[in-house]
């Protein structure tokens, strides 16, 4: 299926690169898995050739909010299933959140998910550590020692830390470490037993909701934290239009913030919610028209930063039960380029911006190589088929998480080809090679 080798000549695709603004039909050189050239023209004898005419060649796809349950959850997902889904997905570096068993909140343990995931021939991982011990919101885990370990930030994902105390002191820990703190933001107080968005469709369906404001008066408290500390604070899977005006604020006043939103939010609304479909069940949970459109555009303007898949597979003991039981979270890291592209082909967002925001900004976000084309980087590439029609097929996915959405859905675009470091990951069965 791949050649094992650092050396490519990709031939003939539209390179888009928004490191550098590049727009344009050329060829691209890869040796001992780093780009080294980039032009009309490039012949290179003994090397295998990519043909990437009516592609696009761009820098590798970058998820900055998966959670791939190992340890812990391995019956969920692992490191290798997850890796695998990721690599399909067109994503050639992923950062995994600590909401494992235990709680990445030790370097040991993320010494142990790096360590394995070097064991695959796949996307880089990157662990984001926890915020507090056992992401109980109290005393501050062992940060230095993850970062030793290869921690890009910390998160304490899936769960808010509360006590504005103790996150204002993981912001000052944070500043000291030069890592960003990626939050979730929820008062568990305005959210507690909800299961979907308050709104018209809650009160119809009679499932407590949770009202936007739940996320936005977080959002502002740590908008507030990171004025006070300097630090960055990136908000994770903004979900409503009073998130964004906040997020707004923050930039326009020099706040060092960035931000990220899912694909699911960009596609769906709470009246998805009215079939009941536990898949649809996510936290923050899909909310009005109103605010998907004002994701939208925040996204298309720059406001927000990211995409980012907030991949959460389940099983299916988890979401096979009534509604107000079932796990929050979407298995979207297959589906994310789809959605995006969706936006695209809708005229909604242009390619370039696409790609920024899911590969450049997200490596400058977690301070990673990579997000660009440039001569001299590592050959982490995705080449698109941006005319490529699928259908979303739950038995079909490589994650063990079967959880989507978008069952039935036909998205046009999708990854053929995902290069790490020169390294074949992923090649779709329909592309070609020489």
């Amino acid at each position: 299926m791949t050649n094992m080798g650092k050396d490519w000549l990709i031939k003939g695709g539209t390179i888009i690169d928004p490191s550098t603004g590049a727009q344009e039909v050329a060829d691209l050189l890869v040796e001992g898995g780093r780009i080294t050239g980039i032009a009309p023209s490039i012949t290179k004898e003994g090397i295998p050739v990519i043909e990437a005419r009516g592609l696009w060649v761009v820098p590798g796809l970058i998820d900055i909010h998966v959670h791939f349950r190992d340890p812990g959850y391995e019956y969920k997902e692992t490191i290798e299933t997850g890796l695998a889904a990721a690599a399909a997905g067109g994503f050639t570096q992923v950062c995994c959140m600590a909401n494992t068993l235990p709680v990445n909140d030790t370097g040991a343990i993320t010494f142990y998910m790096v360590e394995k995931a070097k064991k695959v021939e796949g996307p880089l991982l990157h662990p984001v550590g926890a915020i507090t011990k056992g992401q109980k919101g109290e005393g501050l885990a062992e940060i230095g020692d993850m970062v030793d370990q290869g921690a890009v930030a910390i998160s304490d994902d899936g769960n808010p830390v509360m006590n504005s105390e103790v996150m204002r002191r993981a912001m000052e820990y944070a500043s000291h470490f030069g890592i960003p703190v990626v939050d979730h933001c929820e008062d568990k107080n305005l959210s507690a037993g909800g299961s979907i968005h308050e709104g018209e469709v809650s009160a119809r369906l009679g499932i407590k909701g949770i009202p936007a404001a739940s996320e936005e008066v977080m959002v502002a408290r740590d908008l507030c934290l990171a004025r006070q500390t300097g630090t960055h604070i990136h908000i994770q899977h903004l979900s409503s239009r009073g998130s964004v005006e906040l997020i707004k604020w923050a930039k326009e006043l020099g706040i060092h913030v960035t931000c990220e939103v899912a694909p699911h939010h960009l596609a769906l609304t709470h009246n998805a919610v009215e079939s009941y479909d536990t898949s649809t069940k996510v936290n923050p949970p899909l909310r009005t028209e109103e605010d998907r459109q004002a994701l939208i555009e925040a996204l298309a303007q720059g406001i927000i930063d990211c995409v980012a898949s907030d991949h959460a597979p389940h099983s299916l003991k988890e979401k096979d039960v009534e509604y107000d039981l079932a796990a929050f979270g979407i298995s979207g890291v297959e589906t994310a380029l789809g959605i995006v592209l969706k936006l695209v082909h809708e005229g909604r967002l242009t390619p370039m911006r696409a790609i920024e925001a899911m590969s450049t900004s997200p490596a400058r976000v977690m301070k990673l190589e990579g997000g660009s084309l440039k001569v001299g980087q590592p050959a982490h590439i995705t080449i698109i088929d941006p005319e490529k029609t699928w259908l979303v097929e739950p038995e079909k996915m490589i994650s063990k998480g079967k959880n989507t959405p978008f069952t039935g859905w036909e998205l046009k675009g999708k990854a053929v080809v995902t290069m790490v470091e020169g390294k074949v990951v992923w090649r779709d069965k329909a592309s070609s090679e020489e």
